[in-house]
């Protein structure tokens, strides 16, 4: 007689506990899915993570009150013998999927997404292989296929600064530069996304998803 495959062992980290109950739901209808955790901080996730040695940890990008997703997911992978991290969240800028990918996300899936998107996107990850959403993966395509000027991770850094309304005092201050070096660093940002005020770069970093708008 075929041994029963050993389901696949899941920590959920996000912080609404609607959320997570409808993630818990969802995934014990799956026999090869088995949720074994919770967390709602990032900084629980990483602790839940480490006792319970998932092989998967489905992680949302904001987590409230201390560490965000991103970093969790970096101290997650920092454990011995780490679970795959699969990011699961709302957010699809172009800065957020590329700092979860590049701190080691196996894949990086849409809430928005059928619930099938999830149950496969869980098995990919599990496997080792990158699991991202449709909307995602057709993103990263048109980047390789038709790449805008890239900005550089310093001048997204000041694009957000300038989404929270900060003069360059303020920005130069947050980031210990001087007004000179951010004067120079608007400009760059101007002529790489074709605008000629801070305003309308704040809006066109927002149109390609460069940079998230706080809500």
């Amino acid at each position: 007689m075929t041994e029963p495959a050993v389901p696949i062992r899941v920590l959920i980290a996000d912080d609404h506990p609607v959320v997570r109950a409808g993630l818990r739901a969802l995934l014990a209808g799956e026999d090869d899915l088995e949720v074994v955790g919770e967390a709602g901080t990032g900084e629980e996730a990483v602790r839940q993570a480490g006792l319970l040695r998932p092989d998967l940890v489905l992680m949302d990008l904001r987590l409230g009150e201390g560490i965000d997703g991103v970093e969790a997911t970096r101290r997650v992978l920092a454990l011995p013998d780490p679970p795959r991290v699969l990011v699961l969240t709302t957010y699809d800028s172009d800065a957020d999927i590329a700092r979860a990918l590049d701190v080691g996300a196996s894949g990086y899936l849409l809430k928005a997404g059928p619930p099938d998107e999830l149950f496969q996107g869980v098995r990919t990850a599990a496997r080792g292989e990158t699991a991202l959403s449709p909307a995602v993966a057709t993103r990263l395509v048109n980047r390789v296929r038709d790449p805008a000027p890239a900005l550089s991770p310093r001048e997204v850094e000041i694009l957000e600064h300038l989404a929270q309304g900060m003069s360059n005092r303020r920005i130069a201050r947050a980031l210990f530069i001087s007004e000179a070096t951010v004067k120079t660093h608007l400009v760059h940002i101007f002529a790489k996304l074709g605008v000629d005020s801070r305003t309308a770069a704040v809006r066109a970093a927002a149109d390609r998803r460069l940079i998230r708008l706080s809500e």
